[in-house]
């Protein structure tokens, strides 16, 4: 039986890839923005193109934090991309400083380097027990940025009694930023698995089969 995945519809861009990309790779994909189906459904995918304060608007507005928080609690997956990353942290300094969803400490902050935006294709250095690069450690991921998280979360962490999160990073220029964040149910990437080709539907094979 093909595992239920909503793909949470709150206004954010184009989201048809990502839905033609789960579905490829073997999800029952329904576009919503329904609570209900948000809640129920085995995985919730929350997409993210824009602005960090303009994408926590429209959240907001569809009940997404709410959502998030009710799913999270009882260890139900969700999966962030994108702006869906920068989203889980605790605020952005784009276009002045924005608060997030604070499932992670950290600010996202602009990149230092001679191109901004990041777009196109970069290596991640992904840690040897993340499930979510199982046997794609190693490969190359599509990213289209301009801020992203600079600071080592489990450093702002710190030591605690809690299971510190999985970190993968990638390079811009000056700037070391995290491409990926993997904390039991709460996963995000800030690249975008739909259009990285065949690692990045491996990437969200890995992830189906965790729900």
């Amino acid at each position: 039986m093909k595992p239920k995945v909503v793909v949470f519809d709150y206004g954010s861009g184009n989201v048809r890839s990502v839905c033609r990309a789960l579905e490829h790779v073997g999800a029952d994909v329904d576009l919503t923005s329904d609570r209900a189906a948000a809640l129920e459904a085995q995985g919730l995918l929350l997409p993210g193109v824009g602005a960090f304060a303009a994408v926590m608007a429209q959240l907001r507005a569809a009940d997404g934090p709410a959502i998030i928080d009710a799913r999270l609690s009882g260890s139900r997956p969700v999966f962030g991309v994108c702006v869906g990353l920068q989203v889980m942290f605790e605020s952005s300094e784009e276009k002045g400083r924005s608060a997030g969803l604070a499932q992670w400490p950290g600010v996202v902050r602009r990149l230092d380097a001679p191109v901004v935006p990041h777009m196109g294709w970069s290596v991640v250095e992904a840690p040897d027990s993340s499930k979510l690069f199982d046997t794609i450690a190693d490969q190359r991921f599509y990213f289209v940025h301009s801020y992203g998280v600079l600071d080592d979360p489990l450093e702002v962490l710190g030591c605690g009694p809690m299971i510190p999160p999985l970190v993968t990073w990638a390079r811009h220029g000056n700037s070391r930023f995290v491409a990926a964040m993997e904390n039991g149910p709460l996963v995000a990437t800030q690249f975008h698995p739909e259009k990285s080709g065949e690692a990045g539907l491996c990437l969200l094979r890995n992830w189906l089969k965790s729900l």
